[in-house]
Protein backbone atom coordinates (compact mmCIF):
# COMPACT_ATOMS: atom_id res chain seq x y z
CA UNK A 1 0.00 0.00 0.00
CA UNK A 2 1.25 3.67 -0.70
CA UNK A 3 0.54 6.85 1.11
CA UNK A 4 -0.96 9.83 -1.49
CA UNK A 5 -2.51 12.59 -2.01
CA UNK A 6 -5.38 13.24 -4.46
CA UNK A 7 -4.95 16.35 -6.28
CA UNK A 8 -7.58 16.23 -9.03
CA UNK A 9 -10.95 14.46 -9.20
CA UNK A 10 -12.42 13.72 -12.90
CA UNK A 11 -14.89 11.60 -14.41
CA UNK A 12 -15.00 9.13 -11.79
CA UNK A 13 -11.21 8.80 -11.67
CA UNK A 14 -8.86 10.18 -8.61
CA UNK A 15 -5.38 11.44 -9.83
CA UNK A 16 -3.21 10.60 -6.57
CA UNK A 17 0.64 12.44 -6.15
CA UNK A 18 2.13 9.25 -4.12
CA UNK A 19 3.76 11.09 -1.02
CA UNK A 20 7.71 10.41 0.28
CA UNK A 21 9.16 10.17 3.59
CA UNK A 22 8.40 12.85 6.06
CA UNK A 23 4.89 13.60 4.16
CA UNK A 24 6.72 16.00 1.53
CA UNK A 25 5.23 15.32 -2.01
CA UNK A 26 7.88 14.78 -4.84
CA UNK A 27 7.11 17.17 -7.70
CA UNK A 28 8.98 14.32 -9.72
CA UNK A 29 6.75 11.84 -9.74
CA UNK A 30 3.39 11.39 -12.14
CA UNK A 31 0.14 11.37 -10.33
CA UNK A 32 -1.58 7.54 -10.44
CA UNK A 33 -4.76 7.49 -11.99
CA UNK A 34 -7.19 5.83 -9.42
CA UNK A 35 -10.57 4.46 -8.93
CA UNK A 36 -12.28 4.01 -5.65
CA UNK A 37 -13.21 0.90 -3.82
CA UNK A 38 -16.87 0.44 -3.94
CA UNK A 39 -16.72 -0.17 -0.32
CA UNK A 40 -16.99 3.83 -0.07
CA UNK A 41 -20.19 4.36 -1.62
CA UNK A 42 -21.95 1.57 0.33
CA UNK A 43 -20.67 4.11 3.10
CA UNK A 44 -21.74 7.15 2.10
CA UNK A 45 -18.91 9.04 1.55
CA UNK A 46 -16.61 10.03 -1.68
CA UNK A 47 -12.65 10.78 -1.43
CA UNK A 48 -12.18 14.14 -2.45
CA UNK A 49 -9.38 16.75 -4.02
CA UNK A 50 -6.84 17.27 -0.69
CA UNK A 51 -7.52 13.76 0.50
CA UNK A 52 -4.96 11.86 2.10
CA UNK A 53 -5.35 8.18 1.01
CA UNK A 54 -4.11 4.73 0.78
CA UNK A 55 -3.79 3.58 -2.69
CA UNK A 56 -2.50 -0.09 -4.22
CA UNK A 57 -1.07 -0.40 -7.70
CA UNK A 58 -2.97 -2.54 -10.46
CA UNK A 59 -1.36 -4.47 -12.95
CA UNK A 60 -1.90 -1.74 -15.42
CA UNK A 61 0.02 1.03 -14.33
CA UNK A 62 -3.04 2.58 -12.55
CA UNK A 63 -4.44 2.09 -8.95
CA UNK A 64 -6.98 1.99 -6.46
CA UNK A 65 -7.86 4.08 -3.63
CA UNK A 66 -8.50 1.38 -0.79
CA UNK A 67 -8.23 4.44 2.46
CA UNK A 68 -9.24 7.79 2.96
CA UNK A 69 -6.97 9.06 5.88
CA UNK A 70 -8.52 11.22 8.60
CA UNK A 71 -9.28 14.56 7.88
CA UNK A 72 -8.52 17.91 9.57
CA UNK A 73 -11.72 20.04 7.15
CA UNK A 74 -13.94 19.79 4.80
CA UNK A 75 -15.51 22.28 2.59
CA UNK A 76 -19.06 21.22 0.63
CA UNK A 77 -18.46 23.95 -1.84
CA UNK A 78 -15.98 23.46 -3.38
CA UNK A 79 -15.25 19.66 -2.37
CA UNK A 80 -11.98 20.24 -1.01
CA UNK A 81 -10.67 18.52 2.12
CA UNK A 82 -7.47 19.13 4.28
CA UNK A 83 -7.42 23.24 3.19
CA UNK A 84 -5.70 24.58 5.58
CA UNK A 85 -6.91 28.79 4.35
CA UNK A 86 -8.35 30.12 2.20
CA UNK A 87 -7.53 33.04 -0.17
CA UNK A 88 -10.34 35.48 -0.98
CA UNK A 89 -9.59 37.23 -4.24
CA UNK A 90 -11.43 40.58 -4.88
CA UNK A 91 -10.35 42.98 -7.76
CA UNK A 92 -9.81 46.60 -7.50
CA UNK A 93 -11.56 47.05 -10.52
CA UNK A 94 -13.57 45.18 -13.35
CA UNK A 95 -15.29 44.03 -11.45
CA UNK A 96 -15.37 46.66 -8.76
CA UNK A 97 -14.83 46.01 -5.20
CA UNK A 98 -17.71 44.65 -3.39
CA UNK A 99 -17.77 44.54 0.18
CA UNK A 100 -21.02 42.63 0.93
CA UNK A 101 -19.52 39.51 -1.09
CA UNK A 102 -16.27 39.97 0.74
CA UNK A 103 -18.28 39.27 3.95
CA UNK A 104 -20.39 36.70 3.24
CA UNK A 105 -17.29 34.66 2.41
CA UNK A 106 -15.63 35.98 5.53
CA UNK A 107 -18.40 34.45 7.22
CA UNK A 108 -18.15 30.82 5.10
CA UNK A 109 -14.45 31.08 5.91
CA UNK A 110 -14.71 31.83 9.94
CA UNK A 111 -17.96 29.00 9.79
CA UNK A 112 -15.43 26.22 8.81
CA UNK A 113 -12.78 27.59 11.03
CA UNK A 114 -9.99 28.19 7.66
CA UNK A 115 -7.22 30.98 7.97
CA UNK A 116 -8.54 33.72 5.68
CA UNK A 117 -6.03 35.93 3.11
CA UNK A 118 -7.87 38.80 1.45
CA UNK A 119 -5.93 39.09 -2.05
CA UNK A 120 -7.09 42.44 -3.56
CA UNK A 121 -5.76 42.03 -7.57
CA UNK A 122 -5.44 44.10 -10.51
CA UNK A 123 -3.42 46.90 -8.85
CA UNK A 124 -2.92 48.15 -12.23
CA UNK A 125 -5.94 49.52 -12.80
CA UNK A 126 -6.18 50.96 -9.15
CA UNK A 127 -6.47 54.90 -10.30
CA UNK A 128 -9.19 56.34 -8.47
CA UNK A 129 -9.77 53.48 -6.26
CA UNK A 130 -6.67 54.09 -4.08
CA UNK A 131 -8.87 55.03 -1.27
CA UNK A 132 -11.29 52.10 -1.54
CA UNK A 133 -7.85 49.96 -1.31
CA UNK A 134 -6.57 51.43 1.72
CA UNK A 135 -10.56 51.14 3.58
CA UNK A 136 -10.09 47.30 2.75
CA UNK A 137 -6.68 47.51 4.46
CA UNK A 138 -8.11 49.55 7.35
CA UNK A 139 -11.24 48.18 8.59
CA UNK A 140 -10.16 44.40 7.41
CA UNK A 141 -6.52 44.80 9.51
CA UNK A 142 -7.73 46.24 12.57
CA UNK A 143 -10.20 42.67 12.63
CA UNK A 144 -6.85 40.94 12.37
CA UNK A 145 -7.07 39.74 8.40
CA UNK A 146 -3.97 39.98 6.38
CA UNK A 147 -4.57 41.84 3.27
CA UNK A 148 -2.26 41.56 0.09
CA UNK A 149 -2.49 43.93 -2.99
CA UNK A 150 -1.38 42.10 -5.69
CA UNK A 151 -0.77 42.69 -10.09
CA UNK A 152 -0.26 39.46 -11.61
CA UNK A 153 0.32 42.25 -14.85
CA UNK A 154 3.41 43.97 -12.79
CA UNK A 155 4.53 41.66 -10.57
CA UNK A 156 3.49 43.41 -7.78
CA UNK A 157 2.17 41.48 -4.32
CA UNK A 158 3.55 37.65 -5.99
CA UNK A 159 6.25 36.97 -4.05
CA UNK A 160 4.49 37.51 -0.64
CA UNK A 161 1.47 35.71 -1.99
CA UNK A 162 3.64 32.87 -2.61
CA UNK A 163 5.19 33.16 0.82
CA UNK A 164 2.07 32.97 2.44
CA UNK A 165 1.07 29.81 0.47
CA UNK A 166 4.37 27.91 1.65
CA UNK A 167 3.58 24.23 2.75
CA UNK A 168 -0.43 24.00 2.86
CA UNK A 169 -3.13 23.57 0.90
CA UNK A 170 -5.11 26.79 0.30
CA UNK A 171 -8.59 27.64 -2.14
CA UNK A 172 -8.68 30.07 -4.04
CA UNK A 173 -12.56 31.76 -4.33
CA UNK A 174 -13.68 34.68 -5.82
CA UNK A 175 -16.46 36.23 -8.22
CA UNK A 176 -15.80 35.44 -11.50
CA UNK A 177 -13.11 37.68 -13.48
CA UNK A 178 -11.31 38.51 -10.44
CA UNK A 179 -8.06 36.78 -11.95
CA UNK A 180 -7.80 33.89 -9.87
CA UNK A 181 -6.09 32.06 -13.34
CA UNK A 182 -3.41 35.26 -13.83
CA UNK A 183 -2.67 35.11 -10.55
CA UNK A 184 -1.97 31.65 -10.48
CA UNK A 185 0.37 32.10 -13.58
CA UNK A 186 2.31 34.76 -11.99
CA UNK A 187 2.90 32.47 -9.36
CA UNK A 188 4.02 29.72 -10.92
CA UNK A 189 5.45 30.97 -14.55
CA UNK A 190 4.93 27.58 -16.89
CA UNK A 191 1.35 26.69 -15.89
CA UNK A 192 -0.76 28.78 -18.32
CA UNK A 193 -3.94 28.46 -17.01
CA UNK A 194 -6.53 29.41 -19.15
CA UNK A 195 -7.63 32.99 -18.43
CA UNK A 196 -11.08 35.17 -19.37
CA UNK A 197 -11.48 38.44 -20.70
CA UNK A 198 -14.17 40.36 -18.91
CA UNK A 199 -17.87 41.30 -20.01
CA UNK A 200 -17.97 45.42 -19.24
CA UNK A 201 -21.86 45.01 -20.34
CA UNK A 202 -22.16 42.41 -17.55
CA UNK A 203 -19.23 43.43 -15.06
CA UNK A 204 -18.06 39.18 -14.50
CA UNK A 205 -15.68 36.79 -16.66
CA UNK A 206 -16.64 33.43 -18.05
CA UNK A 207 -15.96 30.62 -15.75
CA UNK A 208 -12.88 29.40 -16.85
CA UNK A 209 -12.26 26.77 -14.20
CA UNK A 210 -14.17 23.56 -14.79
CA UNK A 211 -13.30 21.03 -11.95
CA UNK A 212 -11.37 21.50 -7.66
CA UNK A 213 -7.61 20.39 -9.04
CA UNK A 214 -4.67 21.35 -6.51
CA UNK A 215 -2.19 23.06 -8.55
CA UNK A 216 1.47 21.96 -7.08
CA UNK A 217 3.79 25.58 -6.15
CA UNK A 218 7.36 24.80 -6.16
CA UNK A 219 7.51 25.36 -2.18
CA UNK A 220 5.21 22.96 -0.95
CA UNK A 221 2.10 24.26 -1.57
CA UNK A 222 -0.79 23.54 -3.16
CA UNK A 223 -3.47 25.63 -4.01
CA UNK A 224 -6.96 24.79 -5.22
CA UNK A 225 -8.09 26.57 -8.12
CA UNK A 226 -11.99 26.27 -8.08
CA UNK A 227 -14.97 27.68 -10.06
CA UNK A 228 -15.84 31.39 -10.06
CA UNK A 229 -19.01 32.03 -8.25
CA UNK A 230 -21.01 35.24 -7.19
CA UNK A 231 -23.77 33.56 -5.01
CA UNK A 232 -23.56 31.94 -1.61
CA UNK A 233 -26.23 30.52 0.43
CA UNK A 234 -25.99 29.99 4.42
CA UNK A 235 -27.33 26.38 4.04
CA UNK A 236 -24.90 24.98 6.84
CA UNK A 237 -25.04 28.22 9.25
CA UNK A 238 -27.31 28.39 11.76
CA UNK A 239 -28.70 32.27 12.62
CA UNK A 240 -27.40 31.61 15.97
CA UNK A 241 -23.96 31.29 14.77
CA UNK A 242 -23.98 33.95 12.80
CA UNK A 243 -22.21 36.38 15.00
CA UNK A 244 -19.74 34.24 15.86
CA UNK A 245 -18.38 34.63 12.49
CA UNK A 246 -17.96 38.05 12.88
CA UNK A 247 -14.44 38.10 14.85
CA UNK A 248 -14.67 41.38 15.81
CA UNK A 249 -17.85 40.93 17.73
CA UNK A 250 -16.75 38.36 19.64
CA UNK A 251 -15.11 40.41 22.67
CA UNK A 252 -17.99 42.65 23.08
CA UNK A 253 -21.15 40.15 22.95
CA UNK A 254 -19.93 38.81 26.51
CA UNK A 255 -21.23 41.41 27.85
CA UNK A 256 -24.49 42.21 26.36
CA UNK A 257 -27.32 42.47 28.94
CA UNK A 258 -29.32 39.84 27.11
CA UNK A 259 -28.26 36.49 26.65
CA UNK A 260 -28.32 35.18 23.41
CA UNK A 261 -28.47 38.31 22.17
CA UNK A 262 -29.11 38.81 18.37
CA UNK A 263 -27.57 42.29 18.29
CA UNK A 264 -30.01 43.81 16.24
CA UNK A 265 -32.41 45.66 18.72
CA UNK A 266 -31.94 44.68 22.27
CA UNK A 267 -31.17 47.35 25.32
CA UNK A 268 -27.61 46.67 27.09
CA UNK A 269 -26.20 45.49 23.50
CA UNK A 270 -22.68 45.89 23.55
CA UNK A 271 -22.06 45.24 19.74
CA UNK A 272 -24.61 47.87 18.87
CA UNK A 273 -22.44 50.06 21.25
CA UNK A 274 -19.46 49.45 20.15
CA UNK A 275 -20.58 50.36 16.39
CA UNK A 276 -22.04 53.46 17.62
CA UNK A 277 -18.36 54.41 19.09
CA UNK A 278 -16.70 53.47 16.42
CA UNK A 279 -14.70 50.03 17.44
CA UNK A 280 -16.83 48.11 14.93
CA UNK A 281 -16.84 49.05 11.19
CA UNK A 282 -20.29 50.73 9.56
CA UNK A 283 -19.80 48.62 6.70
CA UNK A 284 -19.13 45.21 8.79
CA UNK A 285 -22.47 45.95 11.22
CA UNK A 286 -24.47 46.54 8.18
CA UNK A 287 -23.58 43.63 6.27
CA UNK A 288 -24.35 41.68 9.34
CA UNK A 289 -27.67 42.66 10.15
CA UNK A 290 -28.27 41.99 6.34
CA UNK A 291 -27.13 38.50 6.99
CA UNK A 292 -28.98 38.28 9.78
CA UNK A 293 -32.68 39.13 7.93
CA UNK A 294 -31.72 36.86 5.16
CA UNK A 295 -31.39 33.86 7.20
CA UNK A 296 -34.21 34.75 9.58
CA UNK A 297 -36.23 35.33 6.01
CA UNK A 298 -35.49 31.97 4.90
CA UNK A 299 -35.87 30.17 8.01
CA UNK A 300 -39.36 31.53 8.00
CA UNK A 301 -40.34 30.24 4.55
CA UNK A 302 -39.29 27.06 5.37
Amino acid sequence: MHEGLIVKALSGYYYVKPLREGDVVSGEDPSVQCRARGIFKKRGVSPLVGDRVLYSLTENGEGTVEEILPRSSQLIRPPVANVHQAVLLFSVKEPDMNLLLLDKFLVHIEHSNLKALICLTKQDLADDSADSIEEVKRIYGKIGYEVVVTSALEGIGIEDVKELLAGQISVFSGQSGVGKSSLLNALMPGLSLETSEISIRLGRGRHTTRHVELIELDNGGFVADTPGFSQLDFVELGIEELSGCFREFIPYADNCKFRGCSHIHEPGCQVIQAKENGEIADSRYEHYVEFFTEMKDKKRRY
